[in-house]
């Protein structure tokens, strides 16, 4: 494997079993779910590997023998018509160069849009070029698609990430419609995967919603320290270089075990090792100043796109790294905040927009943080 991997700690695309840390459990229990049809409701903070988990799983010798399998990224959408263009643009991209047999029948089942499909002048091959305009009646296709599921000669393995985007859709009745089409899916099993739980919770646990105990839970929470440390040190050693174990804990300890920031932290400093070195404390903070500055830009175009009100309370809950109480007279003066009713608005806003999250304890207390480590590091640097 060596052979063909320079840099062991992979942050883009599949990554082979040897250099997938751990998740040994989880992965156990997911393919139990599946092999049990079991619908599952994936959840984990953001970036803490449940997108690598779902990818690992459906590389098993057991799950690619068996299953079509899909993984469709709702993120980005905001309608009904955006959900069911990603979902039939995934699922027939997946197909083309699995089976011919299940590309035809997509054109044959999915008639509203298969008019609309373009051909490559070179193969011959449909092409999934359409538009959103394209999409004329969503329902309907959307149906046609779950209809087409249903024909496959194989069960189909769907994981649908991000799942909590469909409670910010214009439409009433998206939950409905899709607990409706998934119930009666008799050739396919479900993952609903996403990282903002208090949503996620509502939508799954609450009796009054229609994906109420529909799904069997799996949680996704940090590697432990230890395995982490094993696995940094193994792929070092592997190419012929040594890491410091405080160098480890360090990254670790910073980013509270966020799998994706210490992941692109060791691929930043594994790569300015050279062979035969020691990577040390010091080789890590370099590196992940490289990544703050890599990301300067980005972050400094999303936070022109914030009014005054959440881009300040923003950066407060950045100073804090873990924020109570946001709305209280101590914490407003301390951050010199406007009022309790601008920040209880700017809260619901950062939430909505996924800029923050927050974790409750037993009493209900919320403890706010930011999604994204690299930027409550970025603006700790630059707003002091």
């Amino acid at each position: 494997m060596s052979q063909t991997i320079t840099n062991p700690f992979i942050v883009n695309g599949e990554i082979p079993d040897a250099y997938f840390c751990d998740r040994q459990e989880e992965t156990t229990r997911l393919l139990e779910h599946i092999q049990n049809r079991r619908n599952v409701l994936l959840t984990s903070p953001r970036r803490m590997g449940k997108t690598g988990l779902i990818a690992h799983t459906f590389q098993k010798k057991e799950i690619q023998d068996v299953y079509y399998t899909f993984f469709v990224d709702i993120l980005q959408t905001s309608s009904l018509r955006e959900l069911t263009y990603a979902f039939g643009q995934q699922i027939f991209e997946t197909l083309k160069p699995m089976s011919k047999k299940m590309t035809d029948l997509f054109l044959q089942t999915v008639r509203s849009i298969s008019g609309a499909l373009g051909f490559d002048p070179v193969t011959s091959m449909p092409t999934f070029n359409l538009s959103l305009g394209a999409i004329q009646n969503p329902e309907y296709t959307l149906e046609e698609i779950f209809r087409y599921i249903n024909l496959a000669d194989k069960p189909c393995l769907i994981a649908i990430d991000e799942f909590q985007q469909i409670t910010r859709y214009g439409e009433k009745n998206i939950e409905a419609l899709l607990r409706h089409h998934i119930q009666h899916s008799k050739n396919a099993i479900f993952i609903f995967a996403g990282s903002e739980r208090h949503i996620l919770d509502e939508m799954f646990n609450s009796y009054a919603r229609p994906f109420y105990a529909s799904t069997t839970p799996l949680s996704l929470e940090k590697i432990p320290q230890p395995t982490y440390s094993a696995f940094v040190n193994e792929h070092f050693r592997e190419f012929g270089k040594e890491v410091k174990d405080e160098a480890i804990a360090y990254a670790y300890n910073l980013f509270g075990g966020n799998t994706y920031c210490i992941q692109r932290t060791f691929n930043q400093a594994f790569g300015k090792t050279p062979q035969g070195a020691i990577c040390k404390l010091d080789d890590v903070l370099k590196a992940i100043d490289t990544i703050l500055l890599e990301l300067e830009h980005t972050y400094r175009l999303r936070l022109s796109m914030l009014t005054p009100s959440p881009k300040e309370l923003l950066i407060a809950i950045a100073k804090e790294g873990a924020a109570e109480h946001l709305t209280s007279g101590a914490f407003i003066r301390k951050h010199h905040l406007s009022s309790t009713s601008s920040v209880q608005s700017a809260v619901k806003q950062l939430l909505a927009e996924d800029w923050i999250t927050f974790h409750a304890n037993d009493s209900g207390q919320r403890t706010y943080s930011l999604t994204d480590p690299f930027l409550t590091l970025w603006i700790r640097k630059y707003f002091g």
